[in-house]
């Protein structure tokens, strides 16, 4: 490239340009060309100034070196590529990201894989080939001429087996299953399945005549006693324990005496409340099935287990509840069983309703996560509340006896209007666990529910049903029991057995566990405060016995 002069033409005289620049002095000496621009241009004066060139030199196509391809962490080329050579494929495993590792993008858990149009059902081959043999066909070069330069791995296996592969077998398993005796599966009225072969008689074992036997008399043993469960009732019998039901002045056996000097206190003044500290009295029994006792009675009548028993306001009736299915009236009196009332699933909690004026009504929560009621008039259903998703576990009467809050395995708790089957309230966090346990306070403010995470949890009985957070109270093991939870008359104290057969007792006000009595030798299942003589407490255990402690 040819360089361009630029030409400047000065004029004017030397004392003009001398008064425009000034006199030019320096103590040191200076370098005449570092001042030559400042010199004043005389008149006439032709300069000549070179021009720099700035564009970058670039090399002819002759002396770049064709074919080579561009490294991709290069960050300037000095050279104009071709297409092909900035286009070109990478060859070989080097990662591409070597430099950047730790931030490389990644597509599986061993770094970057570049994509590969490959069959899967080929790719599949030969990786059991290769897991197989050692060998497989090198998926970087051309398969259809193959030589032992098309093989990775063990070559000379692969030359030895002559490329040898993997089959994998789809069509065998068909054909093997056509040939099972019963006919072709394609066929699906004459195909009697895998193991129609089995099906002969002299390919199964037949026991001898007395197994035989043996086993018809099991089947009737088991059909009759189905059978009778099913179609009736166990009989009930009643034992009178007292000399006589009824005294000189013919006055029966559970006429309240007036003559204890048991102070019947007000609710609205309770009388201050002590802790228990020894034991009174031990009742003993409680050793069968179906058999509760009370009062002088000894009631006999369910088949299996009573689960639950609910009195009526007077005391007169009582229900009881048991896994034979059943729900039974029962006269406390005469011991005589006036109803029975059952729809065929086990009752696992039963209540009357506490009302005067709805005493011939009682609710049962059952095993198929429904809420019966029925009527003791007619026996026949009258209402169903069906909203839980778990076996209904108890039922408690609040708010006057307007509501019911029920627990259920579903581990939640849902406030019900009575005779309105659709809950209006319903609490269910994921932290909650099961709460088989319910007791209503005295002043009918708070439910004390027995949870199962080793906690008795207090939520408000009043419009919201909140959880008072405040009021947790911890130390007792009962993860897997029900244990009963009371309160004693004068809201001062909460009592509980646990599954070490010990009564704890815990302050009301600060939650602290006060006292503790090793009162069973197995599970403490129910403790329950005295409702009028303010000291004493009432526990029963899985060892049979009730005891009584001051």
């Amino acid at each position: 490239m040819a360089a361009s002069s630029l030409v400047s033409y000065g004029s004017g005289s030397d004392s003009e340009n001398e008064s425009e620049f000034g006199n030019v002095t320096s103590p040191q000496k200076v370098d005449p060309d570092a001042v030559a621009h400042l010199q004043p241009l005389k008149p006439g004066t032709i300069t000549a100034l070179a021009v720099l060139n700035s564009a970058p030199e670039v090399a002819v196509k002759e002396d770049v070196e064709t074919g080579v391809h561009l490294d991709p962490a290069l960050k300037e080329v000095t050279y104009n590529p071709t297409y092909e050579t900035m286009f070109a494929p990478e060859f070989g495993p080097t990662n591409p990201f070597r430099s950047k590792q730790m931030s490389a993008p990644r597509n599986m858990l061993s770094g970057y894989a570049e994509p590969a149009h490959v069959n899967d059902f080929m790719f599949e081959q030969q990786r059991r080939t290769f897991s197989t043999f050692g060998y497989a066909l090198d998926p970087s070069v051309d398969t259809s001429e193959v030589s032992s330069s098309s093989y990775i791995g063990a070559v000379e296996e692969a030359e030895k087996n002559k490329g040898l592969i993997h089959v994998i077998h789809t069509a065998k398993k068909t054909e093997k299953r056509k040939k099972v005796k019963g006919g072709d599966a394609s066929d699906i009225e004459s195909f009697l399945g895998p193991w129609a072969k089995y099906q002969d008689e002299k390919d199964v074992a037949k026991p001898s005549e007395d197994e035989q036997k043996e086993l018809d008399e099991i089947l009737a043993k088991r059909q009759k006693r189905g059978k009778n469960e099913e179609e009736a009732p166990a009989e009930e019998k009643t034992v009178l324990h007292v000399k006589e039901a009824y005294d000189y002045q013919g006055r029966s056996y559970l006429h309240v005496p007036q003559d204890v000097g048991i102070n019947l206190r007000s609710a609205d003044v309770p009388e201050k409340c002590y802790l228990p500290k020894k034991q009174l009295h031990v009742w003993t029994g409680h050793t069968k099935v179906g058999i509760f006792s009370f009062s002088g009675f000894c009631f006999n009548g369910h088949s299996k287990a009573v689960r639950d028993v609910c009195f009526n306001n007077s005391g007169t009736r009582f229900l009881s509840a048991a896994y034979d299915r059943y729900l039974k009236l029962w006269d406390s009196e005469t011991g005589q069983c006036i109803a029975r009332f059952t729809n065929r699933k086990v009752p696992y909690c039963v209540k009357f309703n506490p009302d005067e004026d709805k005493q011939q009504l009682f609710v049962a929560g059952m095993s198929d996560k429904k809420i019966v009621q029925w009527d003791i008039r007619s026996g026949e259903v009258v209402q169903e509340y069906d909203r839980h998703l778990g076996a209904v576990n108890t039922i408690t009467f609040v708010d006057e006896n307007r509501r019911f809050v029920s627990t259920s395995d579903d581990k939640s708790l849902r406030v019900w209007e009575w005779d309105i089957p659709v809950d209006f309230k319903y609490i269910a966090e994921p932290s909650m666990h099961s709460m088989p346990a319910v007791t209503l306070s005295p002043n009918g403010k708070w439910l004390a529910c027995q949870s199962m995470d080793n906690q008795i949890l207090i939520f408000g009985a009043q419009n919201r049903f909140r959880l008072n957070k405040k009021k947790i109270f911890k130390g007792h093991m009962v993860a897997g029991y029900a244990c009963q939870v009371d309160f004693s008359p004068d809201m001062s104290y909460v009592v509980s057995g646990d599954a070490d057969g010990k009564l704890n007792i815990w302050d009301w006000k600060t939650t602290k566990l006060y006292h503790r009595i090793k009162a069973h030798d197995k599970v403490c299942i129910s403790a329950l405060w005295h409702p009028h003589e303010t000291s004493k407490v009432i526990t029963c255990g899985w060892d049979g016995q009730i005891k009584l402690w001051d």
